[in-house]
């Protein structure tokens, strides 16, 4: 296995700028996933690192060496890619041990590897089978099968679960973090799905316009996010986001949004009378009395995904999304009183986080 560095990686198409300075550092062993809307720069970025691609500048590094003289078969990384890339003549088995022909490995230590990664994969009645006759899930078993067998220093994959329906897509996440606590290698993984980036990753790099916008463990991306980009980038249903002013009045902070004064007693904020943005996530809003700061919203929708439920509102000119219990009760033009601790609000401050 071996780390991989990118030390100001720069990538244009014409006027384009697909890549703009990355710079990023990924240890041994971990698994990085890189996050980000279609059109970010992270696929580039990725064939960037197999050597598909060239870029234009910076440096690609594993183990501290630089590669870019290399070609990709001599990189020692191995790519899965979306649509898979199978031989469709060739049986499982075959399929796993192209790769391992083709540099001439002994045929014993072929019918080895491919043995270790079927049994690993829990493919190994799959491998007198063609991939015409194999589900989605197991196709993608088999080109994950194909990229072990070469036992590469980095994987590579690129929106490997994208052709899956959720419900497969769920149980195969599942299974590569359990392949990954076992074969402990180094594996960047792209995706524009948040759910993937947030149960597989150890690191998540959140990309936009070809920049990273944030590098961190998943629950640090969530909880302090970077700015208002991955704020609202990160969590379904999105953050609840105002701009207003931050004011003092009655010797206490207030937000004064577009139609609502929030209370924000007990922060510490040296930005009176300047234009800020303040960020709710769904689920740190309370219904009812009893809290430090209370706002009246009107319900105007209600969506029931069975073990909760998301209440839509409109609070003064804007609107909110509530996360409330299964058991809520409420109607359509019925108001009700929120309760938000102002220690769970996020505050911006041209885009960036204070």
């Amino acid at each position: 296995m071996a780390s991989l560095t990118l030390k100001g990686i720069t990538k244009r198409f014409g006027k384009i700028v697909a890549l703009s300075g990355v710079d990023l550092h990924v240890e041994d062993g971990q698994f990085c996933v890189l996050l980000g809307p279609s059109g970010c720069g992270k696929s580039t970025l990725l064939n960037i690192i197999a050597g598909l691609i060239l870029q234009d500048e910076g440096s690609v590094l594993l183990d501290g060496q630089s590669v870019d003289r290399l070609a990709p078969r001599d990189r020692d990384v191995a790519m899965v890619f979306q649509s898979y890339a199978l031989y469709p003549h060739m049986k499982v088995a075959q399929n796993l041990g192209f790769g391992l022909r083709m540099r001439g490995v002994p045929k014993q230590s072929i019918r080895e590897r491919v043995l270790e990664a079927a049994r690993l994969l829990g493919i190994e009645d799959l491998l007198d089978r063609k991939p015409g006759d194999l589900s989605g899930g197991q196709r993608q078993r088999v080109a994950m099968g194909r990229a072990m067998v070469r036992r590469p220093r980095v994987f590579l994959l690129d929106e490997p679960l994208s052709n899956l329906d959720a419900r497969l897509r769920a149980g195969v996440r599942l299974e590569l973090k359990q392949l990954h606590r076992q074969i402990k290698s180094t594996i960047i993984y792209v995706t524009h799905d948040q759910v993937e980036a947030m149960t597989l990753g150890d690191q998540v790099v959140v990309m936009r316009h070809g920049k990273i916008h944030q590098i961190g463990r998943p629950e640090t991306i969530y909880e302090r996010p970077a700015d208002t980009f991955v704020a609202t980038f990160i969590g379904s249903p999105e953050m609840n986001l105002y701009r207003g002013r931050l004011l003092r009045k009655d010797d206490r902070l207030h937000f004064q949004g577009p139609g609502f004064s929030l209370d924000l007693r007990g922060l510490q904020i040296n930005l009176e009378e300047s234009e800020v943005e303040v960020g709710i996530r769904p689920e740190d809003i309370g219904i009812g009395q009893g809290g430090t700061t209370i706002l009246q919203a009107k319900v105007e929708m209600i969506s029931n995904v069975g073990s909760e439920k998301y209440i839509h509102a409109h609070l003064g000119q804007g609107t909110l999304t509530v996360r409330a219990p299964k058991e809520a009760a409420f109607q359509p033009g019925q108001i009700i009183p929120l309760t938000i601790d102002p220690h769970r609000v996020h505050i911006f401050h041209e885009g960036r986080r204070i």
